[in-house]
């Protein structure tokens, strides 16, 4: 009688399992801020169905896990495209779900992470963007006779309320007339202006020291704003460097969390290749090169325990095909930044948030994800992916990296990323 009662018991519990009820996901057509991150209207969603599990059926994190098998088994985006998975339990300090998680894959704009660890990692929570202004030469009667000096550090944040600080820097001192040179120093970086592996018919960023509004002609409308606030300028416009013995007149400075915020809520390109080349100039590295920015980026891959051989670094945005990593690399990178609250305190709040803004404003809405992860969304011709935080219903804090390759509709792969979501944070 016993075993029959147990059998009995046995038997509601499967079929308490097997209960299915199918959940369609329909994702908004979004366009996301940045080339790589763009969405076609067009696209329609490939819905993925879970199983969904009464919450006392099974404990955590066997509930996680069945979830994710199911959808693994089942998902219709995986037919035809291939998936990289790994949830971390920063918590209990232990993975609890992978999925080809050592399978190295273009991670699109999930880049931004690596290259915006390895430099709050590298250059601290107080660097800060720098463009300078600097003049050589002799005043006398209201006229220098000389050159001013733009010097370009990377900064794109520089913009038209900066320009204007130069020119009021050059009319605090007291001359109504500049006769010489007004110099760009683009010795920040190396001269390439586009990265490795971007195709050349993209809208990319350009990549220059010298920044004003996002653009190159920084110099020119200096000059123009100088004449038109009412200083004669009898100069020609040249490329140099800053010479011994210069006289600085003004600074302008912009945080790296400021920079941070746009570089990962709006996937903003230039942002993030600004950030790669701050890493590249760290230490001293005159002119800065890619090759420096890859030279840190394998020594944190290497603190983290992992081999840097293993992956492929391009570029800071995620803009390369020649950019490869790992669901894996990702996560230890995430789980190194979590347990480094310097690192944490800077990144966290320029995630964007489930919901509430950035790339993930519009998704997984009214559901236990909106709120509360915080990820890094990237999107490339094939590629969709998204790499962050979440909580779990029991409290325990995770990290997740979800990269899909071989989607040909975004949507697809945003609707498997959404359902995961649901299920690490679901009730």
């Amino acid at each position: 009688m016993n075993y029959f009662c147990n059998f009995a018991a046995k038997m509601r519990k499967y079929l308490f399992i097997l209960i299915s009820l199918f959940l369609s996901l329909a994702v908004a057509a979004q366009d996301e801020t940045g080339a790589d991150d763009s969405l076609n209207a067009s696209d329609s969603v490939d819905s993925d169905t879970i199983i969904v599990i009464p919450a006392d059926t099974l404990p955590y994190p066997q509930n996680i896990r069945h979830l994710l098998d199911s959808l693994t088994a089942h998902s219709r985006t995986l037919r035809r495209s291939q998936l990289g998975l790994m949830v971390y339990d920063l918590t209990a300090d232990s993975a609890i779900y992978v999925f080809n998680h050592q399978q190295t894959m273009r991670p699109a704009s999930t880049m931004k992470l690596v290259t915006a660890i390895t430099a709050i990692d590298r250059l601290g929570g107080s660097y800060q963007f720098r463009t300078q202004l600097y003049y050589k030469g002799r005043i006398a009667d209201r006229t220098l006779t000389g050159d001013l000096f733009c010097v370009g550090g990377m900064d794109p944040r520089f913009d038209g309320d900066d320009l204007r600080a130069f020119v009021e820097s050059v009319r605090r001192l007291g001359i109504d007339t500049i006769r010489g040179q007004i110099v760009a120093d683009r010795s920040f970086k190396e001269p390439e202006l586009l990265g490795e592996g971007w195709c050349w018919d993209d809208d990319n960023p350009v990549l220059t020291p010298l920044l004003l509004n996002r653009k190159d002609n920084l110099t020119a409308r200096l000059a123009e704003q100088l004449r038109e606030s009412g200083i004669i300028v009898e100069s020609t416009l040249t490329e140099g460097t800053l010479p011994s013995g210069a006289t600085r007149i003004c600074a302008r400075t912009h945080t790296i969390e400021q920079v941070l915020t746009r570089m990962l809520k709006d996937s903003d390109n230039l942002y993030a290749e600004c950030m790669f080349y701050q890493v590249a100039a760290a230490g001293g590295n005159h002119p800065a090169k890619a090759s420096h920015a890859r030279s840190a980026i394998n020594r944190l891959i290497q603190k983290i325990k992992l081999t840097p051989s293993s992956y492929k670094v391009a570029d800071g945005s995620g803009l390369s095909l020649y950019n490869y990593v790992s669901a894996e690399l990702l996560t230890r990178l995430l789980r190194y930044a979590w347990r480094n609250s310097n690192i944490s305190d800077c990144l966290m709040p320029a995630l964007p948030i489930a919901g509430i803004d950035g790339t993930l404003k519009s998704r997984m809405k009214g559901t236990p994800a909106a709120g509360n992860v915080r990820a890094k969304t990237g999107t490339l011709t094939g590629i969709s992916s998204l790499a962050g935080y979440c909580t779990a219903a029991n409290g325990h804090e995770l990290c997740f990296t979800i990269i899909n390759q071989g989607v040909l509709r975004t949507n697809d792969g945003r609707s498997f990323q959404d359902v995961v979501c649901r299920i690490l944070c679901g009730k």
